[in-house]
C-alpha cells in the first residue's frame, strides 16, 4: 500500500515557473481519487440554495455581495470531518464549484433585475422570464471562459496573485492537513471573525476611518472636498497581504486621482456654477465629497474601466486568437472520433470538448433569440431585427469582457461588474433606440440584455478562481465546468424567488405601499440611467470620455489601466487598507536576509491573511442573517454600541494599525525549518 505523504502545496505553487519547469498538483493526474460523488453534489446544491438566498438578501439590503467561496470551503471541510470517510480535496473542490454559483447568480441578478420593479415594468415580466436571464448568462460565461482556462491558470502561473483563490486553497489544504498550520488558520479565522464582528457589526469603532471627522482638517473636508477614508475590516487587510504592493499601489493611485484630484476639481468649479448641472441633483457647491464622487468622479472611472477593458482585449488579442485556434483545432481533430478527448491530455487538463462548447454557445444563443423575439419584443414593430441586434450586443460584449472580468479577479479579487454592466446598458439603449425601441418594452429589453451580460461576467470572475484552485489541487476542469452549469439552474430559481418575494414585501423604491424599501443601490442606479436614456435624457458622455483619456495615458506610461481605473471607480476606503496589507507582506518578506526564514515567515503570513479573510467572510454572512432576523421579528440580538463619532473614528484606525502590527509580529515568529 502506498504511503501517503503530508499534504502540502508544492514549493512552486505561487512562483513563476523557470524554463522547462512544470507544476505538479497535490492530486496528480494519475491518482484515482473520488471527485464527482453523490455527497459532493448533494452538499454542494444545499450550499447553493442556502447561500443564494442569503447573498441575495444582503446584496439588496446592504448594496454589496458577500464572499461565498471561503465559507463554503470551510463548511465542506467541517462536513467531511463528520463522515466515516473524509472527503477528498477535489470532492471539496466540487462542493465549492457547485455551491459558489450562489454568488455568481446573485451578482448577475440583484444588480439588474430589481430595476424591473423600480421602473414599473414588472407587468411585462414574469418569474420564468427573470429566472432565464441569470441562467443564460451563467452558462454563456462558463462557455466563453473555457478556451482561456489554460492561459489564466497555467501560462500566467505565478504572474497573477489570485488572492481569493489563494485564501480558499489554503483553507482546503490546511483543513485537510491539520497540525500546526491548521491551528494558525483557525486562530486567524477567530481573530478575523471577532475583529469584524465587534467593529463593523457592533460598531465598537468606526467601520471606515475618515478625515472628515477630524476637526483640524475641516477646511480640506468642507471647502476643498479632499477626504481620505480607510476601511478597518480585518478581511480587507488580509486581502491586501495576498495582492502585493505593486497592484495595490496602482489601485490606490486610481482612488487618489478620483478623491484628491477630480473631486476637489469638481468642487472648485462648482463654486462658479450657481445652479445644478443635472436637474435631479444638488448644485456642486452644496455636495459633499462623497456625493461628488458617486455622482461625477465615479463615472470617469466607469469610462476608464470600459477603455482599459478594450485595451486589455487588444493586448490579449493574440491569446484570444490562439485560444480560438486551439478550440477549432480540437473540434476538427475530434471529428469522426467516438472519444472527443485528444490522447495527450491528462485528467487535470481536460475541459468540456470544444465541439460541445461551441454547440452549447449556438444552442444558448438560439434560445436567447427565441426568448427576445417571441417573449420580450413580441409587441414591437420590428421584433426580428431588434432581437438579432439584442443577441449580437449580448454575445459580443459578454465574450469580449469575459477575459477582462477574469483578469481583474485574478489580479485583485474584485471585478467591476456593475460598471461594465452600466456601460452595457448604455450601449444597448443607444443602439436599440436608434432602431425605434423605447418606452417600457425598450427598458425591459435593455435590462434583460444587461442581466445576461452581468451574470456572464460574474460567472467568469468566479470560475477563473475555481479553475486556479483546481489547478493547484489537481481537480478535473471539466468537472468544475459541468458543476457550475448544473448549479446555475438551482441558484437561478432560488435568487429569482428571493427577488420577487422581497419586491412584494419590501419593494425596491419608495412608494405608498413600501415607504421603507430595500436599498438595492446598484439596481436603482441602473434604473436611473436607463430611464434617462429611454426617456430622452443624456448619459454623462463627457465623464466617460475623460475616463477613456485617463486609461490611455496610464497605459502609455506602462501602468495597468484596468487596475488604475478600478481604483478610480471603487471607493477609496476599500483600496487604502489593501495597500496597507500589501505593505505588511512586503515588510515580512524583507524581515530576514536568510531566504528560508523569509519564505517561512511570508508563508505563515499567507495563512494568517487567509484566516482573516475567511473569518471576516463568515461573520459577514452571520451578521447579515442576524440583521435579517432582527428586522423581521423586531428583536435586538447584536447590540449597537454606536461608537462611530470622532472617538470611534480614531479607535478604528488604531485597531486596524494594531492588526497590521500583529500580522507582522506573528508572521516573523516563523522559523526557516518549520
Amino acid at each position: 500500500m502506498e504511503t501517503e505523504k503530508p499534504i502540502q502545496l508544492p514549493k512552486n505553487a505561487f512562483t513563476e515557473l523557470k524554463p522547462g519547469e512544470t507544476y505538479t498538483p497535490i492530486i496528480t493526474a494519475e491518482r484515482g481519487v473520488a471527485e464527482l460523488t453523490l455527497r459532493s453534489v448533494v452538499f454542494g446544491l444545499l450550499m447553493a440554495v442556502l447561500f443564494s438566498g442569503a447573498a441575495a438578501y444582503i446584496a439588496l439590503k446592504l448594496g454589496q455581495g458577500i464572499e461565498t467561496a471561503i465559507p463554503i470551503a470551510i463548511l465542506a471541510v467541517g462536513y467531511s470531518a463528520m463522515l466515516a470517510r473524509k472527503s477528498t480535496l477535489i470532492e471539496n473542490v466540487n462542493i465549492l464549484a457547485i455551491g459558489a454559483t450562489s454568488g455568481i447568480i446573485v451578482g448577475g441578478s440583484v444588480f439588474v433585475m430589481p430595476a424591473i420593479y423600480i421602473l414599473g415594468v414588472e407587468h411585462l415580466s414574469s418569474f420564468f422570464q427573470i429566472c432565464l436571464v441569470p441562467l443564460f448568462g451563467a452558462v454563456l460565461g462558463a462557455l466563453f471562459l473555457i478556451p482561456f482556462r489554460r492561459y489564466f491558470v497555467a501560462d500566467q502561473h505565478g504572474k497573477l496573485p489570485f488572492p481569493e483563490a489563494t485564501a480558499t486553497t489554503e483553507v482546503l489544504v490546511t483543513g485537510e492537513r491539520g497540525g500546526k498550520q491548521a491551528k494558525v488558520l483557525v486562530y486567524a479565522m477567530a481573530i478575523g471573525g471577532l475583529f469584524d464582528f465587534i467593529g463593523p457589526s457592533m460598531h465598537a469603532w468606526a467601520e471606515n476611518f475618515t478625515t472628515s471627522l477630524i476637526g483640524a482638517l475641516s477646511t480640506l473636508t468642507h471647502k476643498i472636498k479632499a477626504v481620505f477614508s480607510l476601511n478597518t475590516s480585518a478581511a480587507i487587510c488580509g486581502l491586501g497581504y495576498l495582492i502585493g504592493v505593486r497592484y495595490a499601489a496602482i489601485i490606490l493611485a486610481g482612488s487618489m486621482m478620483s478623491w484628491f484630484v477630480l473631486v476637489p476639481l469638481f468642487a472648485h468649479l462648482g463654486g462658479f456654477i450657481q445652479g445644478p448641472i443635472s436637474p435631479d441633483l444638488q448644485p456642486l457647491s452644496k455636495m459633499s465629497a462623497e456625493d461628488i464622487f458617486y455622482n461625477y468622479a465615479r463615472y470617469v472611472g466607469i469610462g476608464g474601466i470600459f477603455a482599459a477593458g478594450l485595451i486589455s482585449i487588444l493586448k490579449m488579442s493574440s491569446v484570444i486568437v490562439k485560444a480560438l485556434r486551439q478550440a477549432f483545432g480540437e473540434i476538427f481533430r475530434s471529428r469522426g472520433k467516438e472519444s472527443g478527448e485528444p490522447a495527450e491530455l491528462t485528467r487535470t487538463d481536460r475541459d468540456i470538448r470544444m465541439a460541445t462548447v461551441f454547440g452549447w454557445i449556438l444552442g444558448v444563443s438560439f434560445l436567447l433569440w427565441i426568448y427576445f423575439r417571441f417573449v420580450v419584443l413580441v409587441g414591437q414593430t420590428n421584433p426580428t431585427a431588434l432581437s438579432l441586434v439584442s443577441i449580437l450586443i449580448t454575445l459580443v460584449i459578454a465574450f469580449l469582457f469575459a477575459s477582462v472580468s477574469a483578469w481583474a479577479v485574478a489580479m485583485i479579487s474584485v471585478t467591476p461588474i456593475s460598471g461594465m454592466t452600466l456601460m452595457t446598458l448604455i450601449i444597448s439603449a443607444v443602439l436599440l433606440s436608434q432602431l425605434g425601441l423605447g418606452g417600457p418594452g425598450g427598458m425591459l429589453a435593455t435590462l434583460l440584455i444587461g442581466g445576461v451580460v452581468c451574470t456572464a461576467l460574474s460567472m467568469t470572475a468566479t470560475l477563473v478562481t475555481e479553475f486556479k484552485i483546481g489547478y493547484w489541487l489537481g481537480a478535473t476542469p471539466r468537472t468544475i465546468q459541468w458543476s457550475n452549469i448544473l448549479a446555475a439552474v438551482v441558484s437561478s430559481v432560488t435568487v429569482t424567488a428571493v427577488i420577487i418575494l422581497l419586491a412584494k414585501v419590501y419593494g425596491f423604491s419608495p412608494s405608498a405601499v413600501h415607504p421603507q424599501p430595500m436599498p438595492a443601490p446598484q439596481a436603482n442606479a441602473m434604473a436611473a440611467v436607463l430611464s434617462s436614456l429611454m426617456g430622452g435624457g443624456q448619459a454623462p458622455w463627457f465623464l466617460y470620455g475623460l475616463g477613456v483619456v485617463f486609461a490611455v495615458i496610464v497605459e502609455m506610461v506602462g501602468v495597468s489601466g484596468l487596475a488604475f481605473a478600478l481604483g478610480m471607480y471603487l471607493p477609496i476606503e476599500l483600496n487604502s487598507p489593501i495597500l496597507m496589507g500589501a505593505i505588511v507582506a512586503w515588510l515580512v518578506k524583507k524581515s530576514s536576509s536568510e531566504e528560508g526564514t523569509s519564505k517561512a515567515r511570508h508563508d505563515k503570513g499567507l495563512l494568517i491573511a487567509s484566516g482573516l479573510i475567511a473569518g471576516g467572510a463568515i461573520i459577514g454572512v452571520v451578521s447579515a442573517l442576524l440583521k435579517f432576523i432582527e428586522d423581521k421579528y423586531r428583536l435586538v440580538i447584536v447590540p449597537d454600541l454606536a461608537n462611530t463619532g470622532p472617538w470611534g473614528n480614531w479607535l478604528g484606525l488604531a485597531m486596524f494599525l494594531g492588526l497590521c502590527v500583529y500580522i507582522y509580529w506573528d508572521s516573523c515568529r516563523a522559523k526557516g525549518n518549520n
